[in-house]
């Protein structure tokens, strides 16, 4: 498949786009580990990845080494994985207990953060009509 894992991410939302910009600050710092593909307006190459813009927008995905899809805290998971400072949050994100917990807190997060966003830009166009 591919060296390194490619990080999918809503490259139109200020929040997620911030922390996306920390992780490549520190995949800069320590080599080059991960790739990094900001969701646009229209992105053909999710098609073969069974996503729609939509759903490539809500939530965080990893598309791992094997061609695999990880989403949410998985996908976190792996881009900590790779990033000194945070592989320790990658054992803790998998431990029983964090496992079951930490998606539900992710999606609480990710859901506000979508609508949030969608209004944001919603409103934005509508003061530019």
């Amino acid at each position: 498949m591919t060296d390194k894992p490619t990080v999918l991410y809503n490259g139109a939302c200020p929040v997620c786009r911030r922390e996306i910009e920390h992780y490549k600050r520190l995949d800069d710092d320590h080599g080059t580990a991960l790739d990094f593909a900001g969701i646009g307006k229209s992105n053909p190459g999710l098609a073969r990845l069974a996503l729609t813009d939509d759903e490539a927008r809500r939530r965080l995905h990893v598309l791992d080494t094997d061609g695999h899809l990880l989403v949410g805290i998985p996908a976190f998971a792996a881009i900590w994985d790779r990033l000194p400072r945070y592989r320790w949050l990658a054992k803790i994100s998998r431990l029983p207990i964090l496992r079951n917990l930490l998606p539900w807190v992710y999606e609480s997060i990710a859901f506000c953060l979508y609508h949030w966003d969608k209004g944001r830009r919603g409103n934005r166009r509508s003061a530019n009509a």
